[in-house]
């Protein structure tokens, strides 16, 4: 460690931030019935349930008001914040819609017709037989914010309503108990000023609130710390880059690596692969996952993604292609182990990947957001179909019920210590997931040790030296990819990252090298132990890997960020 220090992110937490939780004040709020917060896949299915069920009993539904369903979106429109492989799981899809739309009619991309693993090596591709936990027989392709968008639209149909470029900035608690939302202001200038075009935020009364937040979810990471819902194991994440891509003939199968150009050492802890999708037609995905307990300060997910494209397997089939989008995005890894001990509380439920819904070992997640969504809306309707007051805590316990009771939890009952393992490399890693997956999680008996991200001691390593040099053609630079992502963040608006500024020269260049979106950077001129870091808030994409790491993301002016539109 070249005689240094040892350094962690978590020592180094970010300063003060606004209080998340708030009484409500308001002197002429909102008042809607059931406030859900994100319009992914989760929050989208709990507003097309919760429609459909009030569509079966006008009096509940007139009992919430004029307004019995609102979901509240800080992109400049559902889907433009969401980004997945995708390969999905379509039996929660199938479940929403019964008898009411048939597959096809949906907007997926078609099924998975073939597959295939690797073990790369700098210039070899091996192929190897697929992990069970990766088989894909009957799963679709789809792109997640195509999917988004056309659940807002169902959600309309049912008769939520539905108010992008809405930030949710604080949780209102009165009581004891989760009485809505309060929405962020718009037009503010950089030191906070008032614009010409200045408009306050409003609080949304509501008797239910459902947080579907995401990865990184702000007023979540507040719910579980106010009502003591965390899990006593922490909960991990990953970082995802990917473009889309249009290339001669498409690919007509699914493609996972494994290997280089992540190191398989446990000195690294790097853990991750390589996807490449069809997405119909002539276009693909290609795309990287970075676990984000790695140790290298010179690790830049961004930087992997060029150079795997420079494999020679890899460059072959993007070989006359054209890069047409880049997207980054966190995702959620802690599985089972890492849950909350509730998933509700006063006033309130959580659910889809903001609660931890996400299944690593299989790569998926979609449809265990889409399945939370839909039993949170099935227990708030059961919760707020009972006349009188808002519902006490015992009638939302019902959601966790359910939860318990559910293919999502079974499944990830069975790879609760799969990712941890991983810890001591990929052969080593690899051979323990084995265990695991022929003992259905039976091995071992007890929860595998692990430990938040940003408590991983840091080192540095030259690693940043292979990186290709960005051609424009097959390789990208930060910045021109940050343009792909069609970002929308005003370069006046008040900055929402929170981290400390004067930190040691390795934590910097951590934060420097991690961020895809060339956020951060190392002052010219410092040479010493500790280093001041600029943040160029306009280029965030809100991805979140920064909140894994020592820092936080804080909600954003709402139409602000990436406007994906393939991803």
């Amino acid at each position: 460690m070249n005689g240094e220090l040892a350094v962690s992110p978590a020592a180094y937490p970010p300063p003060e931030i606004d209080q998340p939780l708030a009484a409500p004040s308001d002197p002429d709020p909102i008042e809607v019935g059931v406030c859900i917060v994100g319009a992914g896949p989760a929050g989208l299915a709990c507003a097309i349930r919760l429609g459909q069920l009030l569509a079966d009993d006008p009096a509940s539904a007139e009992r919430l008001g004029e307004v019995p369903v609102v979901v509240v979106e800080k992109g400049k429109q559902p889907g433009s914040h969401l980004l997945s492989g995708a390969v999905v799981n379509p039996r929660a899809l199938q479940r929403l819609f019964r008898d009411r739309k048939p597959i096809e009619e949906l907007p997926l991309l078609g099924p998975v017709k073939g597959e295939r693993v690797y073990l790369l090596t700098p210039r070899r591709a091996t192929p190897i037989p697929t992990p069970p936990t990766m088989r894909n027989h009957g799963n679709q392709l789809a792109s997640l914010s195509r999917l988004g968008r056309w659940l807002a639209r169902e959600a309309e149909e049912a008769g939520a309503m539905i108010l992008a470029e809405t930030a949710a900035t604080r949780l209102l608690v009165r009581g004891g108990r989760v009485a809505g939302i309060r929405t962020g202001d718009k037009g503010r200038g950089r030191d906070g000023e008032q614009l010409a075009n200045f408009e306050p935020g409003s609080d949304l009364r509501a008797r239910l609130t459902v947080l579907c937040e995401g990865s990184q979810g702000y007023l979540t990471a507040a719910a579980l710390e106010h009502f003591a819902l965390r899990s006593d194991f922490p909960q991990t994440w990953e970082l995802g880059v990917k473009e889309v891509w249009r290339v001669p003939g498409g690919l007509d199968r699914v493609i996972h690596t494994l290997g280089w150009p992540l190191r398989p050492g446990a000195r690294y802890r790097e853990f991750g692969g390589t996807f490449l999708y069809p997405m119909g037609g002539d276009l693909l995905t290609i795309g990287i996952v970075v676990g984000l307990d790695y140790r290298d300060s010179a690790l830049s997910a961004h930087d992997l993604l060029q150079e795997v494209k420079t494999h020679p397997a890899i460059r072959k089939l993007l070989a006359g292609g054209e890069r047409l989008e880049w997207g980054a995005k966190t995702i959620t890894s802690g599985g089972a182990l890492a849950l909350p001990k509730r998933l509700h509380a006063p006033g309130l439920l959580l659910a889809g990947e903001g609660a931890g819904f996400v299944n690593v070992p299989t790569l998926k997640g979609v449809h265990y957001a889409l399945e939370t969504g839909m039993l949170a809306a099935e227990a708030a309707f059961a919760a707020l179909a009972q006349p009188g007051a808002p519902p006490i805590l015992e009638a939302l316990s019902g959601y966790d019920e359910a939860v318990a009771g559910s293919e999502a939890w079974r499944e990830l009952q069975q790879v609760r210590n799969m990712r941890q393992v991983f810890h001591r490399g990929l052969f080593v890693g690899g051979a323990l997931a084995s265990l695991m997956t022929l003992t259905r999680g039976r091995f071992p008996a007890g929860p595998f040790p692990s430990e938040p991200d940003a408590a991983v001691s840091l080192i540095s390593t030259d690693r940043a030296a292979s990186y290709p040099a960005p051609d424009g053609l097959l390789t990208f630079d930060k910045l021109s990819s940050v343009f792909a992502a069609g970002n929308k963040t005003r370069d006046d608006q008040p900055n929402h990252i929170r981290i400390q500024t004067q930190v040691p020269r390795r934590l910097g260049e951590l934060w420097q090298n991690m961020c895809p979106a060339q956020v951060y950077e190392l002052l010219d001129g410092e040479d010493g132990a500790t280093v001041s870091v600029r943040v160029t808030p306009s280029n965030c994409v809100q991805c979140g890997a920064i909140s894994a790491k020592g820092g936080r993301l804080t909600p954003p002016e709402g139409g602000s960020g990436p406007e994906y539109e393939g991803v």
